[in-house]
């Protein structure tokens, strides 16, 4: 199983006891996997289609939770070759139907239908109902993306609407989420391995939540000491390298001039050098009779690299 069937299976085994969360949840699994279609008597009967195993337990225990009802079941394979299946929730009584509708407020008492673009926002006034709908909508449409690979969580749906609740809902819980358009879903998305925490704890998913900073921390270490060790290995680079420029500028002055007209601390300096040609300037400097400070020999250094620059200088100029 992925990581974010781990997440679905988990949040689809909690019950929420208020009825008004249950509601909530109910209402955007409808608003996502519900139709309302006639039967051959004109009558209008509601059918929810789903893919997810756990999406269907879902349904058909909040329908006998909240409307003592038990709802008929279908299964269709429909890829023999995959083995995919369709399962199909259904409510057929006329009486129930409407009770259904007006709890969601997909229709009011006068018989006047509402928005199915979105969930009716008394439905989720409560902090509570908030989760139990985000929760309900990650079952539904939502996708994790294992943390060992990167940071994504998302949910898409058809509804532009929707997409703009589900964000507004996340807001409350000072979750940033963005949207983008793809194809024809609108995408709820986060990508900061921090707020993706803040979604899974806010939806209740506590064991994903402990194996996503689990492997947030272990990656977050790796990176840290990855950037140390790049930076260790950038400087002993960058040392080295220096060296060896002023180890190559003193063996020219030494060719082409020799130390006897250099002053008695440069000569001091480059013949120290050429000796430890591994030890750092601190090192050096602590070597010399007099001691001096690391950028008293970096100073030295340079001026040796001058002289060097203008013996090459003048080298060229006859050739």
């Amino acid at each position: 199983m992925s990581f974010a069937s781990d997440v679905k299976e988990e949040i689809g085994k909690q019950t929420d006891r208020g009825r008004h969360c249950q509601i909530a949840q109910f209402a955007i699994i409808f608003a996502l996997t519900g139709h309302i279609k006639k039967d051959f008597k004109n009558d209008n009967y509601i059918e929810m289609r789903t893919e997810n195993l756990t999406v269907a337990k879902k349904s058909y225990m909040l329908l006998k939770c909240m409307f003592d009802t038990s709802p008929e079941v279908m299964i269709r394979t429909h890829n023999l070759q995959v083995q995919s299946k369709n399962y199909f929730i259904c409510i057929k009584d006329s009486t129930l139907v409407i009770e259904v509708l007006k709890t969601i407020k997909l229709l009011s008492d006068e018989n006047q239908w509402g928005d199915f673009g979105t969930v009716n926002k008394l439905i989720v006034q409560n902090m509570c109902c908030k989760r139990a709908f985000l929760r309900g909508a990650f079952m539904v449409a939502g996708s994790v993306t294992n943390p060992e690979k990167g940071y994504h969580l998302e949910i898409a749906v058809l509804s532009a609407k929707l997409a703009e609740q589900l964000k507004e809902e996340m807001s409350a819980f000072d979750i940033d989420a963005k949207i983008v358009e793809r194809k024809k879903y609108q995408v709820v998305y986060i990508k900061e391995g921090a707020q993706i925490v803040d979604f899974l704890n806010v939806i209740g998913a506590h064991m994903a939540l402990m194996e996503f900073e689990n492997v947030r921390i272990v990656k977050e270490v790796r990176n840290s000491v990855n950037r140390q060790v790049n930076c260790e290995t950038a400087n002993i680079t960058k040392i080295v390298n220096t060296a060896a420029r002023q180890i190559e500028d003193i063996k020219y002055i030494q060719c082409n001039m020799g130390f006897g007209t250099l002053s008695d601390g440069l000569r001091e300096i480059a013949e120290l050098r050429l000796e430890y040609p591994d030890s750092s300037l601190q090192e050096l400097g602590k070597m010399l009779d007099n001691p001096i400070s690391k950028s008293g020999v970096n100073h030295r250094l340079k001026k040796l690299s001058n002289i060097a620059n203008e013996l090459r200088q003048e080298k060229e100029g006859i050739s």
